[in-house]
């Protein structure tokens, strides 16, 4: 458990030797070079772990002994004192620190370094780990912020419990079968039914697309697909003998196609637009990945059968652009991406404490201050750094919103695709750049002489003096559900939202209104609470007030069309059982049809029945499970390998082995990698054949705290999206209902090997090139050492490994690995590269041991 420190805000303090700003000026902050190393990672015996910061100065000029404050980015907890004794360390707000020198900090001359060391709360995990977004402030010159442009993270092999190491994922990769590309399903996700036949259609530009009236734009996207693809555009010919058919026919399920692949004809019946659309992906599917490298003249398509229908309705990535922000291109490619394996559903989290992404004209600053982050201790223009964005604000991490204009691009490009977009705008907690950009409105119409419409909006009460700690740590992000105001800010921004969509011509059946994670003593001394308390009998005390809110919200949606989403929280009432805090489902709201996403199941931590009981109680669910379906958290325990860890690890493999209505059934490690006590489950609710109805679908959630440019975007969620999109869409695999323990595995197996080798010989190659290629993450290889031979192996089978023996780290120009490596002593390192020569992480050996 991190700790949560009090806000201090240490005042700038000269020390004993005298300097004048133009000392401080003289000095280039670019002269620091900053190290960071894990120093020990169980320090005094305790879970916790002791690192450093090497501050070298490689300029011409003194750094001060003092008069100047480094500030940072992180999500962990730090004792205040150094042990260098020379630093303090303090929490300002959320996630930003800084670090204060001492007495004990000496002036760094030209060319020398110095430490200093402080203990984190916990031991260090990975590479997420470390500080982020260092920048130096003069105390002079409070107002301006100096990036640390030189900063390195020492490399570091731990020995931590559950350490995956290369050695271990040999013994993982050994039992996935290599499949002939030949034998493979290829149309993806699996079909209903899939059958070969024999023969190819050829396509070409001389290929005619006949469409029935209600699939006029389906014509009009695959014309325009295979234009592109051919690099020129379709010839007109009504004789030619190779036609491509879309035909309405009724009796097919809404979202279902039927496929038919001659030598002559390719033929996709479907009931609606959508049904067509989907025929059309798996079209896409069938064309062979090396289509996509360079334009062809034309395409051989494999003859197949294919009935095909959606097991979920509810197919969807949950994308967060508030924490750090991603640009419109990369939103539509996306997507694009999203399409291609039939998802259907973006939850754009477009609000957070961190930022508000979206243009509401009636109320501007909620981007011209809300979307913008900089070095500031006050928030009254812009938000304060977070997640490493650092202290300018003109930074494309932490600063960045949609335009009205942009975003209904996103709205006809996500339309056109059949997907639908969902914004959700996080109340009342997560909430603090909202909050911050209504005090700015305040302010602004204060200052004209405008009270009445400077309080129409305000999200706080002005006399509040409650103190609380959210989970990140904020102590000023939530709103205050008990001021009219808040209603009218609601109001607001829902007629704003509800009029782009409109523009855009793009559909809204709901709205996402957040409800996640608001912390303990909120509220308790506001001034608005206890008035409305005071008038409301059914008010006893705070936790009253949240049913009043979405009470309220709920009221607001439904006199516009629209109905109420939120995390589970939103679905739930606080009591007591056995004397201690419990959440059972809020009978207030079961008839409204409200949807709830829900996350926690974390295992162990009390709650991995949550989803079932929610829907065995009538809410509608979207299974977005921590333990299977996070893109954001970190593949396995590695030091190289990037990503939160606090609800899961989670490779590929947990979100394809992830049974929705038995998720109990194949949880195999707790959240730490260990293996599960599965008494866990004992009295833990099943799902219900009446919660079975009430589960929509699944949701893959990308959390963006550590994704801070678009390659790290695409590496979390690349290929573990497929996945998702296997479950959500294929039916339910025979492995997952058999109740025979050994067949349970055989089966799961070969359907695991086969998996694997549809993604590493058809849809890598494939996201290699598709719109312009996918960053997505390369395994690192699996080695062993085996007498006195190095072995190795992948887990998408197709992909090339490639290796050295001099030290240097492998290329895609280094040997190729086809057959055990002779070990003659020294270091040996073997990396795993793409179709287009990118490489994984790197796997070494020699020496006596496997590092991580």
């Amino acid at each position: 458990m991190r700790k949560i420190f009090t806000m201090m805000l240490v005042a700038a303090v000269f020390m004993s030797t005298a300097f004048t700003v133009t000392d401080e000026i003289k000095f280039k902050v670019s002269d620091l070079r900053m190290t960071w190393q894990v120093v020990d990672n169980n320090y005094q015996n305790k879970n916790q772990s002791l690192t450093a910061l090497i501050i070298t100065n490689t300029g011409h000029d003194v750094l001060p002994a003092g008069g100047w404050k480094f500030y940072f980015n992180s999500g962990r907890g730090f004792t205040e004192n150094a042990v260098t004794g020379n630093a303090k360390i303090n929490q300002v707000n959320g996630d930003l620190y800084s670090i204060t020198p001492t007495d004990g900090f000496k002036e760094l001359k030209p060319g020398a370094s110095t430490r200093i060391e402080y203990i984190n709360d916990d031991p260090v995990v990975n590479v997420t780990d470390a500080p982020e977004g260092i920048y130096m402030v003069w105390d002079a010159q409070p107002d301006k912020g100096y990036s640390i442009t030189s900063f390195t993270i020492e490399p570091y092999k731990p020995t931590y419990q559950g350490l995956v190491t290369p050695e271990i994922v040999f013994d993982r990769n050994k039992t996935i079968a290599d499949i002939p590309a030949g034998q493979l399903t290829k149309v993806f996700p699996t079909p209903l039914s899939y059958q070969e036949t024999s023969g190819t259609f050829n396509l070409d530009d001389k290929t005619t697309v006949i469409a029935d009236n209600d699939f006029a734009r389906e014509a009009a996207q695959l014309k325009e697909i295979i234009s592109s693809l051919l690099g020129k555009q379709l010839v007109d010919t009504k004789n030619n003998a190779s036609v491509i058919n879309l035909t309405k026919v009724s009796g097919i399920a809404p979202e279902g196609y039927e496929l038919k692949v001659t030598p002559k004809n390719i033929t996709i019946n479907a009931s609606t637009a959508t049904g067509a659309f989907y025929g059309i992906q798996s079209l896409k599917s069938l064309i062979p990945a090396t289509a996509f490298v360079k334009t062809p003249k034309s395409v051989q398509i494999p003859c197949v059968d294919v009935q095909d229908a959606p097991r979920f309705g509810y197919r969807a990535v949950m994308l967060d652009v508030a924490r750090n922000f991603q640009p419109k291109k990369q939103v539509l490619k996306l997507l694009e991406a999203m399409s291609l394996y039939k998802l259907n559903t973006l939850h754009l989290h477009l609000t957070d404490d961190e930022g508000w992404r979206l243009e509401i004209p009636s109320l501007p600053e909620l981007t011209s201050v809300g979307s913008r982050r900089g070095h500031t201790l006050d928030s009254k223009h812009f938000l304060p750094p977070s997640h490493g964005s650092g202290p300018d604000v003109n930074n494309t991490v932490g600063t960045g919103f949609y335009t009205k204009a942009e975003y209904i691009e996103i709205l006809r490009y996500a339309t056109d695709r059949h997907i639908t977009v969902i914004p959700e705008i996080e109340t009342p907690g997560h909430a603090r750049a909202p909050i911050k950009a209504m005090d700015a409105r305040y302010d602004r119409l204060m200052a004209e002489g405008k009270k009445a419409e400077a309080e129409k909006h305000l999200l706080r009460d002005l006399k509040d003096e409650s103190e609380y700690r959210s989970v990140q740590y904020w102590n000023d992000n939530v709103i205050d559900v008990a001021l009219p105001s808040t209603y009218n800010f609601v109001e607001t921004v829902v007629n704003d939202i509800i009029t782009t969509y409109k523009e855009a011509g793009a559909p809204l059946q709901t709205i996402h209104f957040g409800g996640d994670e608001v912390p303990a003593h909120v509220w308790e001394k506001s001034p608005a609470y206890l008035a409305l308390k005071a008038t409301h009998p059914e008010i006893q005390g705070t936790n009253d007030l949240w049913y009043y809110f979405y009470g309220h919200v709920n009221q607001i949606l439904k006199a516009k069309g629209l109905r109420l989403s939120g995390w589970e929280e939103m679905a739930l009432r606080k009591t007591t059982l056995d004397g201690k805090l419990a959440y059972v489902p809020n009978p207030d709201f079961t008839n409204e049809h409200l949807q709830a996403d829900v996350w926690n199941n974390v295992l162990g931590d009390g709650q991995e029945d949550l989803a079932y009981r929610l829907a065995n109680a009538g809410y509608k669910v979207v299974l977005t499970c921590v333990t299977n379906l996070y893109f954001d958290m970190a593949n396995y325990k590695s030091f190289d390998e990037p990503g939160y860890y606090w609800g899961a690890f989670l490779g590929i493999d947990k979100f394809y082995s992830f049974i929705p209505f038995d998720y109990f059934k194949n949880a195999d490690v707790d959240k730490n990698g260990n293996p599960i006590n599965r008494s866990l489950f004992i009295g833990k609710q099943r799902l219900t054949d009446y919660g079975k109805s009430n589960i929509v679908g699944l949701q893959g959630a990308l959390w963006a705290e550590t994704v801070k440019s678009t390659e790290r975007m695409d590496y979390m969620i690349f290929p573990r999206l497929l996945a998702l999109a296997e479950r959500a869409w294929a039916a339910d695999p025979k492995w997952a209902t058999e109740t025979d323990p050994v067949k349970a595995q055989q089966g799961y197996q070969q359907a695991w090997s086969g998996f694997l080798n549809v993604l590493g010989k058809r849809e890598l190659p494939r996201l290699s090139y598709y719109d312009g290629g996918f960053n997505y993450r390369i395994p690192k290889p699996g080695i062993s050492l085996q007498d006195g031979k190095y072995l190795s192996n992948v887990e998408f089978p197709g992909l090339s490994i490639r290796y050295t023996t001099n030290g240097k780290d492998p290329d895609d120009k280094s040997k190729l690995y086809t057959a055990p490596v002779n070990y003659k002593g020294g270091v040996i390192k073997f990396r795993v590269f793409d179709v287009k020569g990118r490489g994984s992480n790197v796997a070494e050996g020699g020496s006596n041991n496997l590092n991580p």
